[in-house]
Formats: C-alpha cells, sequence, structure tokens
C-alpha cells in the first residue's frame, strides 16, 4: 500500500493512493483520529485491528494538498549520521572531524523534533542571517516502525517495519557545529519535509533502492541504499538498545555524498532554490526555500 495523509475541501484525510500515484482513496477515520495522518493507522493494525474500509470516492492526488504522512510524528525523529562512506569522507574535516575516525565503529545518532516536519511541497523557512547562512540540505530514506519493541536483534528487525517514506533532513551547518550536539542544527521549523506518503515493506524492499537530490534541477546526491555502512536491520538493532521503539517512530538512515558543505567551495542554500529528492519506489518531495 501507499498511504497518504491530505486535505481536501477543508479537511484532513487519510487514504490509499493507487498503485499509478495518480488518485488516493479515503479511510473511513473520525475527524479526530484522522488528524494524526497516516499514524492513526499503523497503531490501528499495531493493535491487530483492521485497516479501516474505504469511505467515498477516490480523487485525484493532483486536487488534494498533501501533508505530511505523519503531520507531527509522536516524538522526535531518529537520525543517522555518517551512513555512506564518500559522505563521511567529504565531511570527514568538517562536521565529522571530533568524531570516532572509523565510520564502521558506531552509528552517528541524533534527533529532529517533531514539529520540524512539513508537507512535501511546503516551504522551508530560511532562519535569516543573523541565526543560520550555511543551510544544506540531506536527501535520506526513512524508516516508519510498525511493531513496537525494546532490545530487537538484528535478524527480527525488519519484522518491525511498517514502511518508507522520503525525508529532506535540512541542517544549519555552523549552529550543527556550533553546539557540538547536533539537535539544535537540525531542528528548526520546517527543517523536514516528509512524503509523499508512506509506501508499506511488504512493497519496497529499503535496502535495495536509490536515493537522489536536485537542487534546482542539478543532481548532487545519487546513492543506493546498499552502500549504507549500517544497514536498516543493524539500525533497528542499534537504537531500540534499551530504548522502546514505538508504531510510528520514524529512522531516517543517512544521506549520500554530495552536500552543499562537501563542495569546493561550499554551496549553501538561498531564497528561492527549489530542492528535489526522490526515492525509487516511494516518489519525490520538492520544496521551495523562502
Amino acid at each position: 500500500m501507499q498511504l497518504a495523509t491530505y486535505q481536501y475541501d477543508g479537511r484532513r484525510f487519510v487514504g490509499i493512493v493507487s498503485a499509478d500515484g495518480q488518485s488516493v482513496m479515503p479511510l473511513d477515520l473520525p475527524q479526530a483520529v484522522a488528524a494524526k495522518g497516516v499514524l492513526a493507522v499503523i497503531e490501528l493494525l499495531a493493535k491487530g485491528e483492521a485497516l479501516p474500509a474505504a469511505a467515498g470516492q477516490a480523487v485525484s492526488v493532483a486536487s488534494v494538498n498533501l501533508e505530511a504522512p505523519l503531520p507531527q510524528p509522536r516524538r522526535n525523529l531518529w537520525c543517522v549520521g555518517r551512513n555512506y562512506h564518500a559522505h563521511a569522507k567529504e565531511l570527514q574535516t568538517s562536521v565529522f572531524k571530533d568524531n570516532d575516525k572509523n565510520p564502521e565503529s558506531w552509528p552517528i545518532v541524533f534527533t529532529k523534533v517533531p514539529e520540524c516536519v512539513v508537507g512535501p511541497t511546503a516551504n522551508i523557512i530560511l532562519p535569516g542571517a543573523a541565526i543560520s547562512e550555511q543551510i544544506d540540505y540531506e536527501a535520506e530514506l526513512a524508516v516508519v516502525i510498525g511493531k513496537g519493541g525494546k532490545n530487537i536483534t538484528r535478524d527480527n528487525a525488519m519484522d518491525h517495519v511498517f514502511g518508507y517514506t522520503v525525508v529532506n533532513d535540512i541542517t544549519a551547518r555552523d549552529v550543527q557545529m556550533r553546539h557540538q550536539q547536533w539537535d539544535m542544527g537540525k531542528s528548526f521549523d520546517t527543517f523536514c519535509p516528509m512524503g509523499p506518503w508512506i509506501v508499506t515493506a511488504d512493497q519496497l524492499d529499503g535496502t535495495n533502492t536509490r536515493v537522489r537530490c536536485w537542487v534546482n534541477g542539478e543532481l548532487r546526491q545519487d546513492g543506493p541504499t546498499e552502500n549504507l555502512i549500517f544497514d536498516i536491520p543493524t539500525l533497528i538493532e542499534t537504537i531500540s538498545r534499551g530504548i522502546t521503539l514505538y508504531p510510528g517512530d520514524v529512522i531516517a538512515t543517512g544521506t549520500p555524498a554530495g552536500v552543499g558543505l562537501g563542495m569546493t567551495p561550499p554551496r549553501f542554500l538561498a531564497a528561492g532554490d527549489v530542492v528535489r529528492v526522490e526515492i525509487d519506489g516511494i516518489g519525490a518531495i520538492e520544496n521551495k526555500f523562502v
């Protein structure tokens, strides 16, 4: 399935997107429940309940306003830094200079606050020169947890995956490095566009897909997820060590090489720039910076 959260006629709906991505069928959810977006469906299924029935007629995706499939995640998003070798190399003298020199030792894990999540076509608000002028993009595959658990083993990890979506882990590089901990530079308002929907794990193999990013039409990032330093089962095992994961939790798996900071000279984002992130088997998000 492809599950979307969207606005139509002034109301929020959760629906099943057709295989060709052209139409969406609303599910029978009360408005108070649909307010949680696809998270409402994930939680129902985690309790062993059935998928809600369809309600009404399918409508064209072009006629709705797609929102982030998880409009406000239940808690901070888990994010992984330095998870492609080429990206580790391009930032080894900047972002990663004080980290363990061996990128295969342990994953670098940080979080983004849920309030930074916006929709797949939403404008991204630049914070202004007084706060940061080093705004960067990071195209990423995000894993959505379907079955909670603690101390999940690598062998059982994929049983806990509900599906996958696309995120752009937008980052204020100077703020990221200034505070030594990364959360503040990662969590500005609108700094996590997500979407266009969640593709369930029975439809997509997240361990075998491709992440790409364009800035103003120029291809900057292109990486297969087979090249992850720490694969998805390892990330789930690591993050759940002593920590309970819940249905609807999100794990952003890291970004390929080609970020703005890694260029010579660095090429940061400015007002008017448009960033498109696309993942094979899911779709694309595209956001303008204002």
